[in-house]
């Protein structure tokens, strides 16, 4: 069985972020598209809050940034729009927790 996490609390909304990011993806969908596959706009944010949970329990600022990068296509959709922050926060929050070492060791085994 997994260790419990405590809870990775979910910060308000950065609705600046979201509007300038948003900006960018209108005024230079490239530069804006780079932007937000790279992530770190947000996971920066949210390793502030998560990194006292996250590190003790064997996941390094690295890999929370890798796996932010699998979640662009979500954190995009709340760039313009179409996804509220916290659907966007709480699914990165149980992606991460899905794949700190000890539980992706369960599934290994399983």
């Amino acid at each position: 069985m997994a260790r419990a996490l405590e809870k990775l609390p979910l910060r308000e909304e950065p609705v600046e972020l979201r509007v300038q990011t948003r900006a960018l993806l209108e005024e230079s969908p490239e530069e804006g598209a780079r932007l937000v596959g790279e992530a770190t706009f947000v996971a920066d944010l949210l390793w502030e809050d998560w990194r006292g949970t996250l590190e003790p329990a064997g996941m390094p600022h690295e890999r929370f940034v890798e796996i932010s990068r699998g979640y662009s296509d979500e954190l995009r959709l709340w760039v313009v729009g179409e996804r509220p922050w916290d659907h966007c926060a709480a699914g990165l929050a149980g992606r991460v927790q899905r794949r700190l070492p000890a539980t992706e060791a369960i599934h290994a085994e399983v």
